[in-house]
Parts: structure tokens; C-alpha cells; sequence
């Protein structure tokens, strides 16, 4: 378990955050992806009398 002492040594900014911020993105672009899906389903099935 951390110590007070190394608990108190963190300095906001020095993480390597490449990878949180690539999951991220990618989490992101598969959100629209799966919006734009199944908005183009709800048209679809609106225009087809569903």
C-alpha cells in the first residue's frame, strides 16, 4: 500500500496518458458510429412503414 510520502509526490502532469487518450478516441468514434447507425434504422424503418 502507498505511503503518505509517495502519495504526496505526485506532480500533476508528468503521466504518459497516449494510450487513455487513443481508448478514448476511439471510444468517442464508435459512440457516433453507433448513433448514426441507428439513426439511419429508425429512417429507415419510418420510410418503410414499420
Amino acid at each position: 500500500m502507498a505511503t503518505h510520502h509517495e502519495i504526496t509526490d505526485h506532480k500533476q502532469g508528468e503521466m504518459d496518458i497516449t494510450e487513455q487518450r487513443k481508448t478514448f478516441a476511439g471510444f468517442i468514434r464508435m459512440a457516433i458510429w453507433v448513433c448514426v447507425v441507428s439513426i439511419a434504422v429508425l429512417i429507415f424503418m419510418a420510410l418503410s412503414n414499420s
